[in-house]
């Protein structure tokens, strides 16, 4: 019987390489601001009211002053009007600004400290606003510690507590800026205030720890946020998250290597800072940072 040979099977070309996905990154646009900042001139740690201050180590009030001018500098190269409030002595603390108050509309909210050591610098931050002719303004009665308890975000207001800033304070600001509140509780005495634990990018993103807050805040900040950065526990020890974002932009801690990358990947310009001489009292970039808004 004659061998049947079965024809050939007609040649399959191979599949065309697919180039891999390109994924866009969103374009950025900075929006030009403006900001108040206090000279370190008296900056020591002579107390402590956080787990960062430590009065038996020593601290270069110079270093602390050229840190924070290369800060100002960066702002002012950047395009963001840079004002100064004069530093108090006897007010060490008095260098992290964004406690002075809350502003949002051209209102102010002032700032009423927990710690007595801290007290005087909310009336000398409000002086300053009516020096200026700032006419809405608000003496709290409830302890707030101004933007380090106080983020905007958009039209929203987040607000912390767990430390320092009264709950109660929440609903005041509420009613003193017609915005809505949403209350977050820290956890975590490191992150003894919201600006350590979370920092607003844009109108709609944030980066924040989890570790930081409650487990309802986290249910809460997954909600408003699913798509923001989390920050890792290494890059949150060394204040990453004490940042100040102008919409493209984002100056934060150097040392911060894992989020400088993540803001990269989200088409974000990090900006690294070395103000490690002011981290000795717990605080970094925002810390310095209160911005003026409507003002």
């Amino acid at each position: 019987m004659p061998l049947t040979v079965p024809p050939t099977a007609p040649a399959v070309a191979p599949a065309p390489a697919v180039a891999p996905a390109t994924v866009e990154r969103p374009s950025r646009t900075a929006t030009r601001r403006r900001l108040l900042m206090c000279r370190p001139r008296h900056y020591d740690v002579t107390y402590s009211i956080n787990p960062w201050m430590d009065p038996e180590k020593s601290t270069d009030t110079a270093l602390a002053v050229l840190q924070w001018e290369r800060l100002r500098g960066l702002y002012r190269e950047l395009g963001h009007v840079v004002e100064e409030i004069d530093p108090v002595d006897g007010q060490p603390d008095m260098v992290f600004a964004a406690n002075g108050a809350t502003v949002v509309d051209g209102k102010v909210y002032g700032a009423r400290f927990r710690h007595a050591q801290r007290t005087a610098e909310g009336p000398a931050y409000l002086k300053w606003f009516e020096s200026r002719g700032c006419r809405e303004l608000l003496w709290p009665e409830y302890i707030n510690e101004g933007e380090g308890d106080i983020l905007t975000v958009g039209r929203r207001l987040l607000a912390g507590t767990g430390f320092r800033t009264d709950p109660r304070s929440h609903a005041e600001a509420q009613e003193f800026f017609g915005l809505p509140v949403t209350g977050l509780t820290l956890v975590d005495p490191e992150f003894y205030h919201l600006d350590t634990a979370l920092a607003v990018l844009s109108d709609e993103e944030v980066m924040y720890y989890p570790a930081a807050f409650s487990e309802g805040s986290r249910a809460v900040l997954r909600t408003l946020f699913p798509d923001a950065i989390l920050a890792t526990a290494e890059d949150a020890a060394v204040f990453g998250l004490n940042a100040f974002s102008d919409g493209r932009h984002v100056l934060l801690p150097e040392a911060a290597t894992g989020l400088k990358a993540q803001l990269s990947a989200r088409g974000f310009e990090p900006i690294g800072v070395d103000l490690s001489e002011l981290l000795k009292a717990g605080g970094s970039v925002k810390c310095c940072t209160l911005e003026l808004r409507g003002l």
